[in-house]
């Protein structure tokens, strides 16, 4: 599969499309999001990890959605909260990444970077690229294609 992004540098500055996962702040690569969707009719996928909410029809193309909070093993939803669905383009095709609401398109200055912190959850610590400061929060840079790789953070 991919190699070990943890030993690649992050994009030092850049663009990062945001999203919020609880009352976690998410970044991921502009350039990797195909798209933003409200939320999608899903047909569920018998068998499939309890992470895979189900496939999506995306104008022709058959896409898998993950369930972001499932991924970080955070509480579900409340019973009216309606996801969103940020579709990624990863090497195996679009997936999408179902979160709690979309944010902005943000550019970083590389000098508010930092590297994940060592004593993160394990998942987190498997997804989380690295860190930039904000005023007033931090924007967690996720690894889409180890978000998305099923066999990553998986309890056994």
């Amino acid at each position: 599969m991919a190699t070990d992004s943890k030993s690649e540098p992050v994009q030092a500055c850049g663009q990062f499309s945001t999203f919020f996962v609880a009352d976690m702040f998410f970044g991921v690569n502009v350039l990797n999001v195909q798209e933003v969707l409200r939320f999608q009719q899903m047909t569920a996928v018998p068998r499939a990890p309890d992470v895979v909410e189900g496939l999506i029809n995306l104008r022709g193309q058959i896409v898998m959605a993950i369930d972001m909070r499932r991924r970080l093993r955070l509480p579900q939803r409340a019973g009216d909260g309606v996801p969103m669905n940020m579709v990624v383009r990863t090497p195996d095709g679009a997936v999408s990444l179902l979160v709690d609401e979309i944010g902005d398109v943000l550019d970083m200055d590389p000098a508010t970077y930092e590297r994940p912190s060592e004593n993160l959850d394990s998942v987190a610590k498997e997804l989380i690229r690295g860190v930039y400061k904000l005023p007033g929060r931090l924007l967690l840079v996720l690894d889409e294609e180890r978000a998305v790789d099923l066999t990553v953070g998986r309890a056994d």
